[in-house]
């Protein structure tokens, strides 16, 4: 497999509409290909296999037993249908491979975790300050080696490698010192030198939309308009699973900021709008505004974008709570008959989880 520092922009999601090749000298990608749909799709059988890739059946037997034998994916129960013989599901095996998600973002550095179906299997959060002059280094490494710590040494082998997702836009860069974006050009090489793993980078808002297509709600999606609500509110068109920036989709005004504003002038603290898994008490008025504001935004960019492409699907991830990412969807949908929002359910670490998706793209997937 080749060895590629810097993750593409895009996620793997191509299998669905690729072709396998039965000749000895592509075995590699076609068992890409086969861990490709397992990941779209979870307990399917050898015979949708080929039927999804064009593998003949027994390039198909051939590879699920490689695999199998490698670990990285499993064999779940068979299933006795009315007609031949038993069917036995196949999926991935979420102890099949383990890798690093890390996201560096307005006040927080994330660090994640997860296993091959993208569960998070350790969670660690360090606040960081783009205005600082000082370094979180040695906790920014030390939160990195306890991840690794907290899988057990026999699994160490089936690490895949980190994911980091550094803010990249010219507005984000706007709020980083010179020296904190010398520090992000040389957070790779460091990693990789100290940590002893390859390190695969991305721009944090990409990775969060790679994150919802490759693990979260965003799945069986082909086309949507994927908005990232943080600090700012963010966004990328995916069309045929390929990420693009919508640059006119995007705001960097209505975000959780703009909210902590209008709070802070009511003289309230605002301090659980940056908790992680942390649900809001009731902001009132100052609340509902900012939702009214946030969709009125949102809505503008989709109907910009219906000009030249026909959207139907919008995902919103977030770290804000599942319920306020809901309202805002069901009151974008009611602003726009005919859009379906759904809330994204990486709602822990959208980034990181994102972040840790590019070693599995880069090693076992189609790219």
């Amino acid at each position: 497999m080749p060895d590629m520092r810097f993750a593409p922009p895009n996620p793997l999601r191509i299998a669905d509409r690729a072709s396998g090749l039965n000749a000895v000298s592509v075995r590699g990608y076609n068992e890409r290909l086969v861990l490709s749909l397992l990941l779209q799709s979870k307990d399917i059988t050898r015979l949708e296999i080929g039927e999804r890739t064009g593998l003949s059946a027994q390039t198909v037997s051939v590879i699920v037993r490689s695999l199998e034998q490698e670990g990285l994916i499993a064999k779940g129960e068979a299933q006795r249908g009315r007609v031949g013989p038993p069917t036995v599901p196949i999926s991935l095996n979420p102890e099949g491979a383990y890798s690093v998600g890390i996201s560096v973002g307005h006040r927080q550095v994330e660090v994640v975790l997860v296993d091959f179906v993208g569960s998070i299997r350790s969670h660690a959060v360090l606040p960081f300050s783009a205005a600082a002059q000082d370094t979180n280094h040695p906790q920014f490494m030390s939160a990195i080696a306890k991840a690794l710590a907290d899988l057990p040494r026999h699994l160490h082998p089936r690490i895949a490698g980190i994911g980091l997702a550094l803010p990249g836009d010219e507005v984000e860069l706007e709020l980083t010192p010179k020296a904190t974006r010398e520090r992000f050009d040389a957070l790779q090489e460091e990693v990789e030198r100290e940590i002893g793993y390859p390190v695969y980078v991305q721009n944090d808002i990409t990775a969060a939309a790679g994150g919802e297509s490759m693990f979260g709600v965003a799945k069986h999606l082909s086309d949507y308009l994927f908005f990232y609500l943080g600090a700012r509110l963010h966004s990328r068109l995916v069309l045929n699973h390929q990420i693009y920036n919508a640059a006119a989709a995007v705001s960097f005004d209505v975000g959780i900021l703009r909210l902590e504003q209008e709070i802070t002038k009511q003289g309230r603290q605002t301090s659980e709008l940056w908790e992680r898994g942390a649900d809001w008490p009731s902001f009132g008025e100052a609340e509902i505004a900012w939702q009214r504001e946030l969709v009125s935004q949102m809505k503008s960019s989709i109907a910009a974008l219906k000009q030249f492409v026909p959207i139907t699907s919008v995902v919103l991830s977030s770290y804000a709570p599942q319920a306020v990412c809901k309202a805002i969807c069901r009151e974008l949908e009611q602003a726009m008959p005919g859009i379906s929002a759904m809330a994204g359910n990486i709602d822990r670490s959208p980034k990181a989880v994102g972040a840790a998706g590019l070693p599995f793209s880069s090693r076992f997937m189609v790219e």
